[in-house]
């Protein structure tokens, strides 16, 4: 295939993945609308990358050489016992093969990376699209403009306006618990002293009754940074609303929110754990409720879905990103090889479909195991804990998403 007009919707770490990947495919014209105005490379978030994930999508050019990445190595399960010091006891250590990013910057090496050629314009907000057959798909903008383009990829992330017209009855489902999220400069952490597992190549997971919290070291634009993900139920008067929660952004925590975390901290953690995380300036801490979703279908006439907009994974399976790239990467080399655009998409809905699936799954374990139904971690030694993770796992392989290819 060679020519066509592309509009990708959203341009953050998807959209641009898939902007590069079509042009350099072959694509005549391809347009990125994207609804923020602002410095998205400011989102510093810490997200990982599986090495082996790593590997493939430098190999096909989806993850560019350069970008800022701290290794890791190994994965540390601890549990609060004073008997054995401020960092809490270890029930068990696994390897962790992955590098971890710090979202802006990632965002800012994709962008980077995007071919001249490719339009992207800032501002555009996207309210619908309509697939027109055989006429392309007309692309409505707030303020009333229509732009009709032969294809309409989303990239829009879990509030997808190209999925609700692909697959309107596909909505994300709240999980029933959120995620506190922060980081801050890890040179903080030298007026704490030490513990064994605080060591810059290694991640904590912190385990409580009704929760856990997953700690690593993330390249900052100014240094390393520590990043924290705590995954628990909200409290009931925390300001989220039932049935819909509310994502509230950095610096915007309610006092009942901040204070649900401070005594959990204080009362779960282990000293050392507790006290660092109270380190995190109240502007970069945030809380997001936690959804998941699968869809129907990825791909179908002349709309396509990638990224979060196509499936929405719990973070547990550590598998966003390289979803996102992995999809950008598929959608690239249909392009070569198709003849024409149903080849395209009906090949990418039978390998991206079933990924996002198998991954949505894998996720939702993890998540009953780990947040909703989790175990009495303080009584389980390591080989209690390997087997309790391996039936997480399933027939899966292990966490941070599958190869594309066996």
């Amino acid at each position: 295939m060679r020519g066509g007009t592309i509009a990708v919707v959203g341009g953050s770490i998807a959209g641009c993945a898939v902007a590069t990947a079509v042009a350099r495919a072959g694509a005549g014209e391809v347009v990125v609308l994207e609804r923020t105005r602002g410095r998205l490379q400011d989102r510093g978030v810490g997200l990982c990358i599986h090495d082996e994930r790593a590997a493939e999508l430098g190999a096909s050019g989806a993850l560019p050489a350069g970008i800022a990445a701290h290794r890791l190595e190994r994965r540390r399960w601890v549990v609060r016992d004073d008997a054995h010091g401020p960092g809490g006891r270890v029930t068990w250590e696994q390897p962790f093969p992955f590098h971890s990013y710090h979202w802006g910057l990632l965002w800012h090496g994709l962008r980077e990376s995007v071919p001249g050629a490719v339009v992207y314009r800032q501002g555009a907000v996207v309210t619908g699209v309509a697939d027109c057959g055989a006429t392309g798909v007309e692309v409505r903008l707030a303020g009333g403009s229509v732009e009709r383009y032969d294809l309409v990829v989303g990239a829009d992330g879990y509030r997808s306006v190209v999925r609700a017209a692909l697959c309107p009855d596909s909505r994300a489902q709240y999980a029933g618990y959120v995620c506190w999220r922060g980081n801050f400069d890890a040179a903080l952490l030298t007026g704490l002293g030490s513990v064994a597992d605080s060591a810059p190549e290694t991640v904590t997971t912190v385990c409580f009754p009704g929760g856990s919290c997953v700690i690593y070291r993330i390249p900052g634009p100014d240094g390393p940074r520590l990043n924290w993900v705590l995954y628990a139920p909200p409290p009931r008067d925390g300001g989220l609303r039932q049935g819909d929660p509310t994502s509230f952004p950095p610096g915007g925590l309610t006092p009942e929110l901040a204070g649900h975390l401070a005594a959990l901290l204080d009362r779960e953690f282990p000293p050392y754990w507790g006290r660092a995380l109270a380190l995190t300036d109240p502007a970069d801490t945030f809380v997001q409720p936690i959804y998941d979703m699968e869809t129907a279908r990825t791909a179908a006439g002349r709309l396509l879905l990638a990224g979060d907009a196509a499936s929405v994974v719990r973070p547990h399976n550590t598998s966003g990103a390289a979803k996102a790239l992995q999809d950008a990467t598929a959608l690239a080399e249909g392009w070569r090889r198709s003849g024409s655009l149903k080849e395209l998409l009906r090949g990418y809905e039978e390998t991206r479909g079933a990924a996002g699936r198998e991954l949505v799954a894998l996720a939702r374990r993890l998540g009953r195991a780990q947040v909703e139904r989790t175990p009495a971690w303080a009584g389980m030694d390591g080989g209690a804990m390997a087997a309790w993770w391996q039936g997480q796992l399933g027939e899966a392989p292990g966490i941070g998403g599958r190869a594309m290819t066996p």
